[in-house]
């Protein structure tokens, strides 16, 4: 006999409200000439899906074999589901596929995967199903995340808001195929500091007139930006154009050099700069496609003092990796003006970690400082999921701590909602509504 349904309570209609409200998602990973998945491979080969199924114990190779088709892609990685069913990311898949596929099962099994693949591809191959996406998510605008070299043509960048990112530029300019990219992007032949200066200021003004609204980047742990001379950075610089391979110290110079130049710029172009902490590359070598990477608690915003202090006009958008660095971040937000906790990022975005650090921010952060939530989404269906995830748990902490616990009206918890949402994403980067 199924369980009688639960009455609304005051938390189910504050989450309601606040899911009236259009959003702007300020950080994605969306192909805007692809924005909307053509089939539910595209949905399923998500790294969160197939990095659990791995670790779950399905094999690698049996995941990322190179010749089988999408559909048999996702007969394999629900062959895994079931050991996964506990987890948020199987929710996600469950709530997207009941708001966009009409699934209506508890589960996505073995016996009925194939009847919604085939029903989710029939909706998905409507020339309207982008557009669909987008008004069932009540998404306005979705932000990019744009290599330096990406022309940013053929798509509408009202819609899909390019955001230069700059992890290449910053660690990666060492490598030919890079500083290959770079010269035909800028004209720019880089070998000396003044020339790269010069090339970075290029890219700038051809993002600045594409209509980018921040800059972005994902920063290991062990990294610590300090303004680096021209005079410093020359000999890294010619050592990485002459095709020799870089000390540890040279490319910690170089990489210092390119951050901070890109600063510079963003302080004289008026772009926030999203950092993104803490991430340590390739720790699992073994694991799937964009499985391999894990947060190091290592990681202090103490590096980043010089910075702050150094760039007051330029507004850092920053996350961090790891739910322990979460009472760091609070306190710089709390004391620079230029300090914007935002969102909650890869392995903290679960409703577990979301919570605690949701509360701690509303509780000591002034609430013009707070972005509330980014999709960090691929692909557009899992806007709404993830940001339903995440409105389920700010109307709760907004109706416990305030409309309960100060007695608040849910008019005011709403008004502080819908500014966290997406009042603070339009103040902080300025034009994008």
């Amino acid at each position: 006999m199924p369980a009688a349904p639960a009455s609304r309570t005051p938390i189910d209609d504050l989450c309601a409200q606040l899911d009236e409200i259009a959003l702007i998602d300020p950080h994605s990973h969306i192909n805007p000439h692809a924005a909307a998945s053509e089939n539910l491979a595209d949905i399923l080969g998500y790294h969160y899906y197939t990095e659990l199924a791995h670790s779950a114990g399905m094999p690698r190779e049996k995941i990322e074999a190179p010749d089988i088709s999408p559909k048999e892609k996702v007969g394999r990685i629900v062959e895994g589901l079931a050991q996964l069913d506990n987890t948020i990311q199987v929710k996600w898949l469950l709530d997207l596929c009941r708001k966009f596929f009409d699934f209506n099962d508890d589960r996505l099994t073995t016996d009925n995967w194939e009847r919604l693949y085939d029903h989710s591809e029939k909706l998905m191959a409507a020339p309207t199903w982008e557009a669909t996406v987008l008004e069932k998510s009540k998404l306005e605008a979705v932000f990019l995340t744009n290599d330096f070299d990406d022309p940013l043509t053929g798509f509408d960048t009202k819609k899909y808001i390019p955001c230069l990112r700059t992890d290449d530029l910053v660690f990666h300019l060492q490598k030919p195929e890079v500083r290959q990219r770079l010269a035909k992007a800028t004209g720019f032949d880089c070998a000396t500091p003044a020339k790269l200066n010069h090339a970075i200021g290029h890219l700038f003004r051809h993002f600045e007139g594409k209509g980018a609204k921040a800059c972005a980047i994902s920063l290991p742990p062990d990294f610590e930006p300090i303004p680096v001379s021209h005079l410093e950075a020359e000999g890294p610089l010619r050592a990485a154009y002459s095709g020799a391979t870089l000390t540890a110290e040279q490319s910690r110079t170089l990489s210092q050099f390119v951050f901070w130049t890109i600063a510079e710029f963003c302080s004289e172009h008026h772009l926030p700069f999203d950092l993104m902490i803490g991430v340590n590359r390739r720790v699992y070598e073994s694991g799937v496609y964009q499985g391999l990477d894990l947060f190091d608690q290592r990681v202090s915003l103490f590096q980043y003092r010089r910075l702050f202090n150094s760039f007051p006009r330029v507004k850092f958008p920053v996350s961090v990796l790891a739910h322990a660095s979460n009472m760091e971040l609070v306190s710089y937000a709390w004391i620079f003006p230029n300090v914007v906790v935002n969102g909650h990022w890869w392995y903290s975005n679960i409703p577990a970690f979301i919570e605690p650090d949701c509360r701690s921010r509303l509780e000591a952060v002034p609430r013009n400082k707070i972005i509330g939530y980014y999709s960090d989404m691929y692909k557009l269906e899992f806007g709404w999921p993830k940001f339903q995830m995440y409105r389920r748990v700010l109307a709760k902490v907004l109706f416990e701590d305030f409309v309960a616990g100060r007695g608040w009206s849910e008019e005011r918890a709403f008004d502080l909602g819908r500014q966290i949402l997406r009042g603070n994403v339009e103040t902080i980067f300025p034009g994008v509504s």
